[in-house]
C-alpha cells in the first residue's frame, strides 16, 4: 500500500482536488477526464485498476459504511439527551462557572436556558431514553449504540464538517470514504466504490467533503442523483450504440496508457478507470436506479415515493441499501437542515417527519436481509446545541439553539457494534461531558476499525508529514462500542 502511494504526490495532483468545490470530480466529470485497467509501472506494461481489492490489516466486523450525516447538527438535548434540570431552570441564565471560557457562534454564554421542547420515554429492553419526535428510531432501538459524549474543537459548519468527513478542518485531505476505498479497494466491478447521497438544503463544507485530496480520483466520493441516471449523460446519445462507445473508449485509453508511460501522472490512470466505470454504468445503472422494482412492503417501509423530491431521503436511504447489496464500500447519505438557530421545536418537528422513519427502516430492512451484521451505519452531524437559547429580534429569531461543539450525540448500528448500549453522559445541563468523552478522531479511528483498517497504519507521506484521517495527536477505538 505505501509503495503505491509513493508516485501520487505531484504538484498537479494536488492542486487539482484540493479546495471547496475543486474537488467535485464525481463521474460526472471524471467522464472528461476518467476506471478500467491501469498501467502499474512505466517499465513492467502490466495494467491494472487503482480499485483492485486490497486485504485489511486484520479481520473486519463490517464490509462496508452506511453514513447517515444530519448536516447543520441536531439538537441532542430535545431527541436524545433528556435534561430534566433545563425544564427546572428554563428562562434563567446559565451559571457562569459553567459557561467560563467558552465562545459561540451567535449568543451571548449568558444567554437564558432553554428547556427541551419534546416528552421522552423509554424504549426497549435496553430502555434507552428517546424524544418523542422519534417513534420509529424507538422500534429499533435495541439494534442500536448511542453515544451521548461526542465531542469536535470546532463551532462553525464549514470547518466542523470537513473535520468530520476529512479528518482536517481545511479543504484539500482524502475524505473518509476516500481513505477506505484506497486501503481497501473495491469490490464493486460496476459502481463506484464511494458512493455520495444529497437532500435537504446546501452542503456548508461542500464537495471537499467526499473529495479525495491528494489520493488518486479514482478514490473520489461519486455523488448520485436519487432517480433516472444517477449521473447526468451516463447514458449513450440517440444513434451511438454500445459497440461504438467500446471502441471510442478503447482507442482513448490507448492513447492514455501512452502517455502515462511518458508521465507516469496518476490522474491519467483516474481518468482511464472513469471511462471504464462510466461504461460499465450504462448497463447497470438503470437497474439500480429502479426503486420501482421494489415491493410496495419496501416502499411503505421506508416511506419511499420514486421520483418524488419530497421525499428524497427515504428515497436515498432505500437506493444506499440497493448500493450496499451490490458492493459499494461506502456510502454517504447528507440530509442539511438540521442547524435551528431559531424555532427548533419546529425545525425538528419537520426534519424528524423527514429522516426517522426512513433510518429506522434502513436498519430493519439491512436485519431482514442478512446485511446488517456486516454493514456499519453511522447516524449523526457535525456538533450539537446549546442548552441556552438563542433569541436575536435583529435577526428574526426565537427559541432557537446555538453551536454547541462540547458535546452532542451520535448512534451506530451493525457491522460489529454492540446493541442496545448507551455509552457517555453530559452534566445536568447537558453542557459538559462528565463520563468518557469521545472526540470525532475516536469516531474516524472505531469506523476504520470495523472496516479492518489501523488508523495509525493507513497513512500517506505527503510533502514530508506522514498524514492520517485521524490527525497528528494521539487518538483511540472506542472499544466499549465494539461488540468483541
Amino acid at each position: 500500500m505505501d509503495k503505491k502511494l509513493l508516485r501520487l504526490k505531484t504538484r498537479r495532483h494536488f492542486f487539482h482536488d484540493c479546495g471547496v468545490g475543486v474537488g467535485k470530480i464525481a463521474l460526472a466529470s471524471l467522464l472528461a477526464g476518467g476506471m478500467g485497467t491501469l498501467p502499474a509501472s512505466r517499465n513492467s506494461g502490466v495494467v491494472q485498476d487503482p480499485t483492485t481489492p486490497q486485504s485489511p490489516h486484520f479481520a473486519p466486523s463490517a464490509k462496508r459504511v452506511i453514513y447517515l450525516f444530519m448536516a447543520g447538527a441536531p439538537s441532542q438535548l430535545d431527541l436524545f439527551d433528556y435534561k430534566p434540570k433545563l425544564e427546572e431552570l428554563e428562562g434563567q441564565p446559565i451559571p457562569p462557572s459553567v459557561i467560563a471560557g467558552q465562545r459561540y457562534a451567535f449568543i451571548q454564554p449568558d444567554a437564558a436556558i432553554l428547556g427541551p421542547r419534546f416528552k421522552f420515554a423509554k424504549h426497549g429492553q435496553c430502555g434507552a431514553e428517546l424524544s418523542e419526535r422519534l417513534p420509529h428510531l424507538a422500534k429499533v432501538v435495541d439494534e442500536i449504540a448511542i453515544v451521548r459524549s461526542c465531542k469536535t474543537d470546532l463551532f462553525n459548519h464549514a470547518p466542523a464538517q470537513l473535520l468530520f468527513n476529512t479528518g482536517f478542518q481545511l479543504p484539500g485531505r482524502p475524505s473518509m470514504g476516500s481513505w477506505l476505498s484506497y486501503g481497501l479497494g473495491s469490490e464493486a466491478n460496476d459502481l463506484p466504490s464511494f458512493v455520495v447521497l444529497k437532500s435537504g438544503d446546501s452542503l456548508s463544507g461542500g464537495a471537499a467533503m467526499w473529495s479525495s485530496g491528494f489520493l488518486p480520483g479514482s478514490h473520489q466520493g461519486v455523488p448520485f442523483r436519487s432517480s433516472g441516471d444517477p449521473i447526468l449523460h451516463v447514458a449513450n446519445p440517440k444513434g451511438y450504440d454500445d459497440r461504438a462507445q467500446r471502441d471510442s473508449i478503447d482507442l482513448i485509453r490507448s492513447l492514455n496508457q501512452q502517455r502515462w508511460g511518458v508521465v507516469a501522472d496518476p490522474e491519467i490512470e483516474t481518468r482511464i478507470s472513469a471511462y471504464e466505470m462510466a461504461f460499465r454504468m450504462q448497463s447497470r445503472a438503470p437497474e439500480l436506479m429502479d426503486l420501482g422494482s421494489e415491493t410496495k412492503q419496501t416502499l411503505d417501509l421506508y416511506g419511499a415515493e420514486p421520483g418524488d423530491d419530497q421525499k428524497l431521503f427515504a428515497n436515498n436511504c432505500l437506493l444506499a441499501r440497493r448500493l450496499a447489496e451490490r458492493g459499494v464500500r461506502f456510502i454517504q447519505i447528507y440530509h442539511a437542515g438540521w442547524d435551528h438557530h431559531t424555532q427548533v421545536e419546529a425545525g425538528l418537528n419537520k426534519q424528524c417527519e423527514a429522516t426517522d422513519q426512513a433510518c429506522a427502516a434502513l436498519i430493519t430492512d439491512l436485519q431482514q436481509r442478512g446485511l446488517l451484521d456486516d454493514t456499519l451505519v453511522v447516524w449523526g452531524g457535525e456538533f450539537g446545541r446549546t442548552p441556552m437559547v438563542e433569541a436575536s429580534a435583529a435577526l428574526g429569531r426565537s427559541l432557537g439553539r446555538d453551536h454547541h461543539p462540547q458535546a452532542f450525540t451520535m448512534w451506530f448500528a451493525g457491522g460489529g457494534i454492540k446493541k442496545g448500549i448507551t455509552i457517555g453522559k453530559t452534566d445536568e445541563l447537558g453542557f459538559h461531558i462528565v463520563e468518557r468523552p469521545i472526540h470525532v478522531h475516536d469516531i474516524q479511528a472505531t469506523i476504520l476499525h470495523c472496516m479492518g483498517l489501523d488508523h495509525n497504519r493507513l497513512s500517506v507521506n505527503f510533502r514530508g508529514l506522514n498524514v492520517k484521517l485521524t490527525g497528528v495527536e494521539e487518538h483511540h477505538v472506542i472499544e466499549e462500542l465494539l461488540d468483541s
